[in-house]
């Protein structure tokens, strides 16, 4: 960001008098809502730190960390002070008071645009720091950033720098939020899809090198039609020779290859019987294979279309979950697990995820369906909380989103998992509903 730039955005904000709402959206974007409306984000990644503005950037999930707590402690529904530009550097601080039957607290955000510096850091009156997105030790910077010590100021910059007028501020903090939203987007869906991609190629792999059931079906007769001629001839059958010449039941001379590591005549044609055994029963539940093999690689195309549709960073950063450390829970194969708002929310993957989803799902749990179609099935995992209605909507597009290719307006039943009778196999009853409608693409 531009020392020019920050200067204009600052005296832009100057006017404004109250935060009603502050917190993360992201791992480093810090939302303030001004004035009741005025949304403002911050975005503090090292080295692309800037500021935009937009409308109703939804978060990723809800941040809980001592940093978060401190934020909304002191800085949700406070009268601002002061919004001004510090020591001369590509820092803004924004100074705000909270009123108490007591006395008036005197909060400092201070929020640093400054490269490797770049952090947000919570001051008390006399600079001493309460928390920071970021902690920096001794090991790693002279300039410690810890709770309870004071902030140490960073050196003034060697250099005297441009003006770069802006025009309309508002203008171009809508454009920025535009351009970098648009080139994050497309760099991140194109890492995303790249991953999927390669898992649909796996599977399909797996897929293509499916036994063919012709084949399996010849491999089933060859075997039995040896076994009952080893039987038959057990007369001419030595022990550890390795290939038989015989005339099976229609006169055909038929030469039959033994591994030499079987000692009589009954261990060579209980070896064959069992070979025909293993593929009849291979041959059997291969359509099974198949129809699951079928059903992943078609959710994972329809996850493909979900990620190139996807309008904004916290849509992708919700269908990708970051894996909590040191969770050694195996991954559910047939089930697709999402964070909306920190609501837990499951998908079936196919038949056998939709019916497994029906059984572990809890009775206040919410389930959704497309409306009088076949569709995946959905669960939030409620926790006996009243759910919001933007986590149900987030929830009923994933339905709609894993289900179909096709753009439209789509209905999506939704109850609770109490309402929902299963009648055989994913098919269920239900009677008492809400239905909400989603527009894909």
């Amino acid at each position: 960001m531009k020392f020019s730039h920050l200067k204009q955005i600052i005296a832009f904000m100057q006017p404004l008098r109250k935060i009603d709402a502050i917190h993360r959206i992201a791992d480093n974007t810090i939302k303030i809502v001004f004035d009741r409306d005025i949304e403002f984000y911050f975005d503090l990644r090292r080295g692309n730190s800037h500021i935009f503005m937009c409308d109703g950037l939804k978060r990723s999930k809800v941040y809980q960390a001592p940093f978060d707590v401190m934020l909304a402690k002191h800085f949700n529904r406070a009268k601002v002070l002061d919004i001004s530009l510090y020591n001369n550097d590509k820092i803004m601080r924004i100074k705000a008071a909270q009123s108490s039957a007591y006395k008036e607290s005197i909060t400092t955000l201070q929020l640093e645009f400054t490269g490797k510096y770049t952090n947000a850091i919570i001051l008390d009156g006399d600079d001493t720091i309460l928390e920071a997105l970021r902690h920096i030790d001794a090991g790693s910077s002279y300039r410690v950033i810890k709770v309870g010590q004071m902030l140490e100021a960073l050196p003034q910059p060697p250099y005297q720098a441009k003006e770069y007028p802006l025009g309309n501020v508002e203008t171009y903090l809508r454009e920025t939020y535009t351009k970098e939203l648009d080139k994050r987007l497309h760099t991140l869906k194109q890492q995303k899809c790249s991953i999927l991609e390669k898992r649909l190629k796996k599977l399909e792999s797996s897929l293509n090198g499916l036994d063919d059931e012709v084949k399996l079906g010849e491999t089933v007769a060859k075997n039995q039609l040896y076994g009952n001629l080893i039987l038959a001839n057990m007369h001419q059958v030595k022990p550890y020779m390795g290939r038989i010449e015989l005339y099976d039941f229609e006169g055909q001379r038929v030469a039959i290859d033994i591994p030499p590591h079987l000692p009589s005549a009954s261990a060579i044609s209980n070896y064959f019987f069992k070979r025909g055994k293993k593929a009849k029963q291979k041959m059997q539940n291969l359509h099974i294979e198949r129809q699951s093999l079928q059903e992943k690689c078609e959710h994972l195309r329809r996850f493909i279309q979900t990620v190139n549709e996807a309008k904004d960073i916290a849509t992708l950063e919700m269908l990708f979950p970051a894996q909590s450390k040191g969770s050694r829970s195996k991954e559910n194969q047939s089930i697709e697990t999402f964070w909306i708002e920190g609501y837990k929310v499951m998908l079936g993957k196919s038949e056998k995820g939709n019916i497994e989803l029906l059984e572990r799902a809890r009775a206040r749990d919410i389930w959704l369906h497309l409306k009088e179609r076949p569709s995946t099935h959905v669960i939030i995992v409620t926790d006996k909380q009243n759910v919001p209605e933007s986590v149900i909507v987030s929830a009923a597009k994933l339905c709609v989103d894993f289900t179909l290719f096709e753009k439209g307006r789509y209905l999506v039943d939704y109850t609770p998992r109490r309402e929902v009778k299963i009648q055989d196999g994913a098919n269920v009853l239900y009677n008492k509903y809400q239905t909400i409608q989603i527009e894909k693409g």
